[in-house]
């Protein structure tokens, strides 16, 4: 399961946190490029975090998108207004 953190997947890699890391960026609509750029830089930037790839953040994003957390509106990801 990658969803929430095990023995062998660290809480800071589980989709949940990346996810909730997506959301605590998206102030804005943003691209996803943009929106990589400034998730994947406070990751590097946080000691001791694993590296973030890109198909972990796109799984991210996919989690939110099926929570309804996030929505796509003209190419701009944003968070949905519930």
């Amino acid at each position: 399961m990658m969803i929430l953190p095990t023995k062998r997947l660290h809480q800071s890699r589980a989709l949940l946190s990346v996810g909730g890391e997506v959301l605590r960026t998206l102030h804005e609509p943003k691209t996803v490029s943009r929106l990589w750029t400034e998730v994947s830089t406070r990751y590097r930037s946080t000691p001791g975090s694993p590296t973030l790839t890109y198909d972990w953040f796109v799984l991210s994003l996919d989690l939110l998108f099926a929570l309804q957390a996030i929505e796509l509106d003209r190419g701009l990801i944003n968070k949905r207004q519930q």
